[in-house]
């Protein structure tokens, strides 16, 4: 892990902490999951830095050879977990996608707000976490990763994600190191 520092102008966003997914099993517990993602978000809050809450509402169109999922999800599916105490300043973005700036306002959220990094957290490590760390860099963000605030449905694709592809992408660090430099203003030691 080595996390070094964040900028001035940088956003939390949480991928898809909401009640039909984390309902999945889960690689690493969620409730630990959902404790440091909550930790992180208050944590973003108390230094008036923004945060984004995101969820899924539906899928691309495209074809895929992986079945979906069929059926009606229950009404509450797509609703935001309690444990993030959502807040009245937080931004919310739904997406239809596995990256949360396609098709949504993200972009300009960050842009208007002066962002130029971002830290992730959420599940699927490999899938909406990581597609939206992908854009972000794409984009020109310096991105962050909490490793502790993210897991998978398996656990050989979230540390495939974390060992071979967030290295590429950012710089990855534990909810504690992300919150040290947050409050303290300086480089991680």
């Amino acid at each position: 892990m080595a996390v070094t520092t964040l900028d001035p102008h940088t956003a939390l966003i949480v991928i898809d902490l909401q009640k039909g997914i984390v309902a999945y099993p889960t690689a690493h517990p969620i409730a630990d999951v959902l404790a440091h993602a909550s930790t992180l978000a208050g944590a973003f809050r108390r230094q008036r830095q923004p945060v984004v809450l995101v969820n899924v509402t539906g899928a691309a169109p495209g074809r895929s050879e992986q079945a979906r999922r069929p059926g009606e999800r229950p009404a509450e599916w797509a609703d935001l977990v309690p444990e993030l105490d959502r807040q009245a300043g937080d931004h919310t973005v739904s997406k239809q996608t596995w990256g949360a700036f396609s098709g949504t306002d993200l972009l300009a959220h960050l842009e208007k707000n002066r962002v130029t990094q971002v830290v992730l957290a959420g599940v699927a490590t490999s899938i909406g976490v990581e597609s939206t760390a992908r854009q972000a860099y794409e984009l020109g963000f310096n991105v962050t990763l909490a490793i502790d605030a993210m897991t998978d449905t398996s656990a050989d694709a979230h540390a495939n994600s974390v060992a071979r592809i967030f290295p590429r992408l950012g710089e990855t660090g534990s909810s504690a190191q992300i919150i040290a430099l947050l409050e303290g203003g300086a480089t991680a030691t």
